[in-house]
């Protein structure tokens, strides 16, 4: 089955095909750790599409190629170039992106994401959204945004809302790389699989039902880091306030002080409107919070903390973004608020779209 071709290599950036009753996504960008570009997306999106409707595909399977990881998020190079010539591109390849996330939420066949390796970003958007998730002992995951002066989105910010306690707002604000056994207690996850299991696994799921195939091959996870950590986590970020937050942490000592220097080396501006974009996602739809991102998103890659992050951290890699402004006291709340301004008519509109189906 044909695959979305780059026109740099001519390789299959993502490649589909049929194995019994299976229908199996290959993320193929191994060099890039399967960097999600806007053609995949949209072949994503498109053959998905089509498997929903097809009687000979019974469930689908989503990994990555190589051995580094799922996909380690969005082609942020590609973002960063885009970013020099109007930012067009980029709203484009999100619009793409948060249908295919919305899609995979409600696909009406088992959806399994093998999230084996680094599964950042755009790779916990078509992944956390499916309905069976497996981790493994190799799993590193993450929504790590705020390094790059940008926040949580391909529903990330719903999924972070809804984990145990306070959990998933430090999740957000830090960045922080996440076990296996981590994204199970955050909610983000279903079962753990050994690594060198997951080729057998994918054979029987050829053939056999989804459970029953997962069921003999799960085991009990390790103990998460995080679940230990939940009762100074629930503690600090209980607040709506970035730097009172970062006042508990510093009050807590410790590790919670070392969470504190991470914070404060972020973008304060994705910070401060990561932690907003949680506390007004709760309640809402996917499709509602991806239009709340879709909103934020758009205001971002005008501005200048996302491009200077990439810069720093990708581009010339020198580590040392200079964020404007420098310091969370220096975001006011009227700053924060807007960026969830309505776009008028460059709403994603997703919520009606679903409506319609």
């Amino acid at each position: 089955m044909a695959g979305k071709h780059s026109e740099e290599s001519g390789a299959a950036e993502v490649l589909f095909e049929r194995r019994g009753r299976l229908g199996v996504v290959t993320l193929n960008r191994p060099k890039a750790v399967n960097a999600l570009t806007a053609g995949m997306a949209s072949a994503m999106l498109e053959q998905l599409t089509l498997w929903a409707d097809d009687d000979a595909v019974a469930a689908v399977l989503v990994r990555g190629a190589g051995d580094r990881g799922l996909c380690a998020g969005g082609d942020i190079v590609a973002i960063y170039r885009d970013m020099l010539d109007g930012g067009d591109a980029t709203a484009d390849f999100w619009a793409e992106e948060y249908r295919l996330n919305s899609l995979i939420s409600g696909y009406p066949k088992p959806y399994v994401a093998f999230m084996d390796g680094l599964v950042l970003g755009g790779g916990v958007g078509i992944s956390a959204h499916g309905s069976v998730r497996i981790v493994t002992e190799r799993t590193r995951m993450g929504m790590p945004e705020t390094t790059i002066g940008f926040v949580p989105d391909v529903g990330g910010t719903l999924l972070l809302s809804r984990s145990p306690g306070e959990t998933g707002t430090h999740a957000a604000l830090t960045g922080a790389h996440l076990s296996g056994a981590d994204a199970l207690f955050l909610g983000l996850a279903d079962h753990f699989v050994p690594s060198d299991k997951l080729a057998e696994l994918a054979g029987a799921l050829e053939n056999e039902p989804v459970d029953a195939a997962v069921a003999r091959f799960a085991e009990e996870a390790p103990s998460s880091v995080l679940a230990a950590q939940q009762e100074w986590i629930d503690a600090c970020y209980s607040s709506g306030d970035a730097e009172e937050i970062v006042r508990r942490l510093r009050t807590v000592g410790g590790e919670a002080s070392d969470v504190a220097d991470t914070i404060e080396a972020k973008s304060p501006t994705a910070v401060k409107v990561a932690l907003a974009s949680l506390r007004r996602v709760r309640g809402l739809s996917l499709e509602e919070a991806l239009e709340q991102e879709y909103r934020v998103g758009l205001r971002f890659l005008a501005g200048p903390d996302f491009r200077e992050g990439i810069r720093a951290q990708v581009v010339d890699k020198d580590r040392e973004p200079h964020w404007q402004p420098a310091t969370l006291a220096q975001v006011s709340r009227d700053d924060v608020e807007s960026y969830f301004a309505p776009l008028g008519d460059r709403e994603l509109m997703l919520s009606k779209e679903r409506d319609n189906v």
